[in-house]
């Protein structure tokens, strides 16, 4: 079996993406057209087993002092084999990221996953701010 972790846009299964994407708990309600205007403009990796994709994530970045990780998963039937990990890897050790001196990410469920790569939780988190809309803007 040959693992590849790509940043072709053009390898990427969007039915494919927007299927696992609808499943998850934090972009359940995205549309085909939403999950395809996230994927223009960050950084995309793409994770293949034997040419079929088993996995995503993405990195919003300016490249030279912030990326945000984002819709980082490995389909079900493929975890436990270390693909997440070496997708991880792969992310930051990409050439391009190399600068980033300000990583960030959200999740509710993968903290072992990414303290392997550094990630704590925030310092003083009363320095961070969001604003959080619910409605669809159309």
């Amino acid at each position: 079996m040959t693992i590849d972790i790509s940043t072709n846009t053009q390898k990427l299964d969007m039915d494919f993406i927007h299927r696992f994407l609808t499943r998850s708990y934090w972009a359940k309600k995205r549309t085909k057209q939403k999950v395809s205007t996230t994927i223009k403009n960050p950084l995309c990796f793409g994770v293949y087993l034997d040419n079929k994709q088993i996995g995503f994530a993405r990195v919003l970045t300016d490249y030279a002092v912030f990326g945000y990780l984002m819709d980082v998963f490995i389909i079900e039937e493929q975890r436990g084999n270390g693909y997440s990990k070496l997708l991880m890897k792969a992310i930051m050790e990409h050439p391009d990221l190399q600068n980033i001196s300000r990583w960030m990410l959200a999740t509710s469920d993968a903290h072992k996953l990414y303290t392997q790569f550094g990630f704590t939780a925030l310092p003083d988190p009363t320095k961070i701010m969001a604003k959080l809309i619910t409605k669809s803007i159309t």
